[in-house]
C-alpha cells in the first residue's frame, strides 16, 4: 500500500486476522454494525499518521474549537444571522428566551473536525460541533487494530477524555442520561461507548430518548422515577434539529431554554453543525484564521454560475454522514441533477462549497479517499478516527478506520 507525507495504509490484515478483529469489535469493542447488508462497515486497514504529523492535526483541532466557541457566542446574541444559516424559527425563538431569561446550563463541549488530505495540505470539510460520532472506532477498536501493527497507538480516548470531562463537575455514583434515536443502531452503539467510559469514571449511565425524560423546575428526571434523583446530567446524541419533531409532553424546549441540569453538548452547538455559518461568518467580528485556512470558501448556490458547478459542493445545511451532498463526476448524474435543483430553489437550506482536491492513498488496488475526523473535549485534541471510501466523498457507505500513530506520539 502506498504513502503520502501525511498518512500510509498499510496492507490489510489478513482474511483470518481481520476477522478475529471483527468478532472482537463486536464483542469487546460493541461495534454492533460491522455489516449493513453486504457492505463491511469496518476497513481492513488502519491509516496510519506519519510521524510528527497527529501534533500537527491536534493544534489545527484546538484552534477550529476555540474559534467556533467564540463564534457561537456571538452568534447567539444575533438572531438575524442565525436566520440567514437556515436555524428553524421556532428554535430561534427559544433562545431569544433563554437570552432574556437565562441559557440552559452546560456541560462539557465536544466536537469532531473532518480533515481530507490534499495535494496542499489538509482541507477540513466540516465542524461537527452537535452530536460527533465514531467514539467507538477511536479508542476501542483502534486499540484492538493496534495489537497488529506494533510500534503504533490510538491517537487518544476520546470518550474517556470525554466522561472525565463529566466527572468533574458531578457527585460520584451520578446518574447520567444517555439521550439518543432509539431506532438507530449506529446510534445506540456510540451511546453505549459512552456508557461504558462513564461507568469507569464512577458515574452511572442511563440509556434514553427524548421521550423517557421529564423535567421539573428546570431539572431533568428519568420519567420512570420522576420523584427520584435528578439526573447529574445529560448526554445528548440527538440532534437539536429533530427535538422540536419530538412531543411537547416530555418537555424538549428545557433543551434550548431553562434546564438547570448541565447538557453536553448545549443544543447553542447547532449554530456551528449548520453548513450555512460560513456564509454568516463573514460578518461576524470574531476572527477565524484556522477556519479561513483549512475550510473551503462557501457561496449561496444561486450565486455560482451553473458553467463553474464542476468545482462547487452542494450540501443541505444539516446533512449528515455526507447525506445528499453532490459532487458533479462523483455523485450519479441524475441524483445530482435534483440536488442541485433543489440547492438553487431551497432559500436557506443548502450551501456550495468550493470544491477541494482529495488525495487517494497511492498503492491501493482500488482507489481509497481517507477522512480524519479530530475530536476536541472542552477545546483540547483527544482523538481520532478514520473513514474511508473508493470515491472522493465520505458517506454512509464508507468504512470506518482506526487510526494509529507512531508510540509515544497519542494524546494521553
Amino acid at each position: 500500500m502506498g504513502l503520502t507525507p501525511m498518512l500510509r495504509a498499510p496492507a490489510p490484515l489478513p482474511a483470518a486476522d481481520f476477522s478475529r478483529l471483527r468478532r472482537r469489535a463486536i464483542f469487546e469493542a460493541g461495534k454492533l454494525d460491522p455489516q449493513v447488508g453486504d457492505h463491511e462497515t469496518l476497513a481492513a486497514y488502519p491509516l496510519l499518521l506519519e510521524p510528527g504529523v497527529w501534533a500537527g492535526l491536534a493544534a489545527d483541532a484546538e484552534g477550529l474549537a476555540r474559534e467556533a466557541l467564540a463564534a457561537e457566542a456571538e452568534l447567539l446574541t444575533r438572531p438575524e444571522l442565525q436566520r440567514r444559516m437556515g436555524i428553524p424559527p421556532v428554535v430561534r425563538r427559544l433562545w431569544r428566551e433563554a437570552h432574556r431569561r437565562g441559557p440552559a446550563a452546560a456541560g462539557p463541549r465536544v466536537m469532531r473536525a473532518d480533515f481530507h488530505p490534499t495535494p496542499t495540505g489538509w482541507r477540513v470539510s466540516e465542524l461537527n460541533t452537535d452530536v460527533p460520532g465514531g467514539f467507538p472506532e477511536a479508542y476501542p477498536i483502534a486499540r484492538l487494530m493496534a495489537e497488529y501493527h506494533p510500534g503504533h497507538e490510538p491517537c487518544g480516548d476520546p470518550a474517556g477524555a470525554l466522561a472525565r470531562a463529566l466527572v468533574r463537575g458531578l457527585e460520584p455514583g451520578s446518574t447520567v442520561a444517555l439521550v439518543h434515536a432509539t431506532a438507530y443502531v449506529d446510534d445506540h452503539q456510540v451511546m453505549r461507548c459512552l456508557g461504558d467510559a462513564l461507568s469507569s469514571a464512577g458515574l452511572v449511565p442511563r440509556l434514553a430518548s427524548p421521550t423517557n425524560l421529564c423535567w421539573r423546575d428546570g431539572r431533568g428526571f428519568l420519567a420512570a422515577a420522576p420523584r427520584g434523583t435528578p439526573l447529574g446530567a445529560i448526554l445528548r446524541f440527538f440532534p437539536a434539529e429533530w427535538l422540536p419533531g419530538a412531543p411537547r409532553a416530555c418537555g424538549w424546549e428545557h433543551f434550548f431554554r431553562g434546564a438547570r441540569t448541565p447538557l453536553s453538548n448545549p443544543t447553542s452547538a447547532l449554530l456551528l453543525q449548520s453548513k450555512r455559518f460560513a456564509l454568516a461568518a463573514t460578518r461576524l467580528r470574531t476572527p477565524r484564521p484556522t477556519w479561513e485556512r483549512l475550510v473551503p470558501e462557501a457561496r449561496e448556490p444561486r450565486q455560482v454560475p451553473r458553467r463553474a458547478d464542476p468545482d462547487w459542493v452542494f450540501k443541505p445545511a444539516f446533512g449528515r454522514v455526507g447525506e445528499c451532498v453532490g459532487i458533479r463526476g462523483v455523485t450519479p448524474p441524475a441524483v445530482q441533477r435534483r440536488i442541485e435543483r433543489a440547492a438553487r430553489w431551497s432559500l436557506r437550506r443548502w450551501v456550495a462549497q468550493r470544491r477541494f482536491d482529495s488525495l487517494p492513498l497511492p498503492g491501493c488496488e482500488a482507489p481509497a479517499h481517507a477522512c480524519v475526523g479530530v475530536f476536541t473535549v472542552d477545546g483540547r485534541a483527544v482523538g481520532a478516527y478514520g473513514r474511508v471510501a473508493p470515491r472522493p466523498l465520505i458517506d454512509g457507505a464508507a468504512q470506518d478506520a482506526a487510526v494509529l500513530v507512531p508510540r509515544g506520539e497519542g494524546t494521553p
